[in-house]
This record gives C-alpha cells, sequence and structure tokens, in this order.
C-alpha cells in the first residue's frame, strides 16, 4: 500500500463545500471553554458536511488563533453563528422542526448504537461543557438524550472526541453508509 497525498484525496474547495449539499445536522456548543476542542469541533463537521455549528455561552468564535490551530481553516468552510443563550438557539431550532439531541448520561438516555434516525428528519446536536456538561434546561428541552456507550474506569469522553463518535454515527446512519 502507498500512503495517498493531499492532492490525491479529491477533497471540496471551501466554494464546493459551501453550494453543498448538507448533512441535516446542525452541532450546538454549550459553553465549551476549550479553544482546541471548539477547532476540532469545527474540522469534525466540516468533515461530515454538518450544516452549521451554532457557539453559545463562553465558547468562543473565529477568527482565534487557538481555534485554527485544529479547525485547519473548516471556520471557513462550516457556517456558524455566535448566540449568547443556548436556551434561545434551541428554541429556534425546535421551531424550524429540528430534533434536539443533548450527548449526557441521563436517566433514561438512548444509547448511540441503539439511537434510530430517518432521512426525513433534521437534528440537532448538544455538546456540552467540558466539566459540567449540557446544562440541564437545555437536557429538559432536548427531545433525546444520546450516550457513548464506554465500558473503562472514566466517566465521560473528550468533547472532541465525543463529537467525532456521534457526528460520525449519525452521518453513517442518516446516510445509510
Amino acid at each position: 500500500m502507498r500512503k495517498l497525498k493531499n492532492s490525491e484525496l479529491n477533497r471540496l474547495s471551501v466554494n464546493e463545500f459551501k453550494s453543498s449539499e448538507k448533512t441535516p445536522i446542525t452541532v450546538v456548543l454549550d459553553n465549551i471553554r476549550s479553544l482546541n476542542n471548539i477547532g476540532s469541533v469545527f474540522r469534525t463537521s466540516d468533515a461530515f458536511l454538518i450544516e452549521k455549528i451554532y457557539l453559545c455561552g463562553i465558547t468562543a468564535t473565529p477568527p482565534n488563533k487557538d481555534i485554527h490551530k485544529t479547525a485547519l481553516g473548516a471556520t471557513e468552510s462550516v457556517s456558524w453563528e455566535y448566540q449568547k443563550e443556548t436556551i434561545d438557539v434551541i428554541n429556534e431550532l425546535k421551531q424550524a422542526d429540528y430534533k434536539i439531541i443533548s450527548i449526557e448520561q441521563a436517566v433514561g438516555a438512548t444509547m448511540l448504537n441503539q439511537f434510530k434516525t430517518t432521512s426525513e428528519e433534521k437534528y440537532a446536536v448538544v455538546f456540552g461543557n467540558e466539566v459540567k456538561g449540557v446544562q440541564q434546561a437545555i437536557v429538559d428541552a432536548s427531545d433525546y438524550c444520546v450516550e457513548i456507550p464506554q465500558f473503562g474506569t472514566k466517566h465521560s469522553l473528550n468533547i472532541s472526541v465525543s463529537a467525532g463518535v456521534v457526528l460520525w454515527e449519525l452521518f453513517r446512519k442518516i446516510k445509510s453508509i
């Protein structure tokens, strides 16, 4: 086997990305404190043609050199918007017929591998603060809580890892890959 060169990967240009059909998923970052995590979510969102990212509360916004370090230009391709209150974003998305999914460990949560999607639905996926998780008010306003199955000693995954796992799994299910 031979590793492919970047020029052989046939990736979209930024303009092609912006005009392409998106996966019906929007990401909501609820008070994310790490700039590297924010950048990583942008990069993952680019990989799976995510519609938009909402940056809420204390979540920093581009342009920022530390976000850029991990986003590697994805802040230019993925649409984003800042809003101070996460609940306002959730209410707007609900009015636009999005199903709200909080990624959280909660009573009655559905395990990610058991969560069912349909290609007709639009989804907004909420990732919470690295220490406190998704705000309880946002969990209360959600249509679903989804948990990533874990089998080791740690209580959670890093938010950038969680975003990669969840967005890939939802993308795979929606696109029937």
